[in-house]
């Protein structure tokens, strides 16, 4: 794999430290966009450099999470957060109580929206400040009816 396939999926799945160590390999020119990422030593990386870029976020890195919170027995509320804690925070301030549950999601969990296929990491892109409330969820019991033996 290249190099700049490697720095766009740090980029675009938030791999900070790696991101970081290829930009800074990129900016003292000990490689290029197009070399084989499997043949890149990182070692010949200042790690006291690299790890003050991390420090200072000169990426401008800002993991943003999905999570769901459990409103009461069938409704739910998903909200983009930087933590667990920002999530149930927003959420208190929001609806004026405290969630019953409040579990992460994986950004690239599939849902349906209409008549199209979207994942959590998709729909991040129509939001430009977080904490934010994705949507909502209606969980309805399914009854299933059969013959017995």
């Amino acid at each position: 794999m290249l190099v700049k396939d490697v720095y766009r999926d740090c980029l675009m799945y938030e791999e900070s430290t790696l991101a970081h160590y290829i930009h800074h390999l990129l900016a003292e020119k000990k490689i290029t966009l197009d070399d084989d990422m499997g043949e890149i030593d990182l070692n010949q990386a200042d790690h006291h450099k690299v790890a003050e870029m991390v420090r200072l976020n000169l990426l401008g890195f800002y993991k943003v999470r999905i999570y769901s919170l459990k409103m009461d027995e069938e409704n739910f509320s998903f909200i983009f957060a930087g933590s667990k804690e920002k999530a149930v925070q927003f959420y208190t301030k929001t609806f004026n109580k405290i969630p019953m549950n409040c579990h992460e999601y994986p950004l690239d969990f599939q849902l349906a929206r209409g008549n199209e296929v979207v994942t959590f990491r998709d729909m991040r892109k129509d939001f430009h400040a977080f904490p934010a409330i994705v949507g909502y969820f209606k969980w309805s019991a399914v009854k299933v009816v059969g013959k017995s033996s």
